[in-house]
């Protein structure tokens, strides 16, 4: 189990990094995996994605410098 949550969250964090999401973008993407919720929860525990405000005021969803570092 451990091992498919991984996979999700690396392709949840990639499809993130190659541009900032809002926030209404990514549920509409990841509302299909399963678990989603766990998956956008172990990303932000292990500090690979944030939830960033924008000048619009809109929500964005973005990777974390660490993981630009990689």
């Amino acid at each position: 189990m451990a091992e498919a949550l991984d996979a999700l969250i690396f392709d949840f964090v990639e499809w993130v990094a190659k541009e900032p999401r809002s926030y209404a973008e990514a549920l509409d993407a990841w509302r299909t995996s399963c678990p989603r919720l766990t998956v956008w929860e172990e990303a932000t525990n292990r500090q690979l994605v944030r939830r960033e405000a924008k000048r619009d005021r809109d929500v964005y969803i973005v990777v974390t410098p660490w993981v630009r570092n990689f």
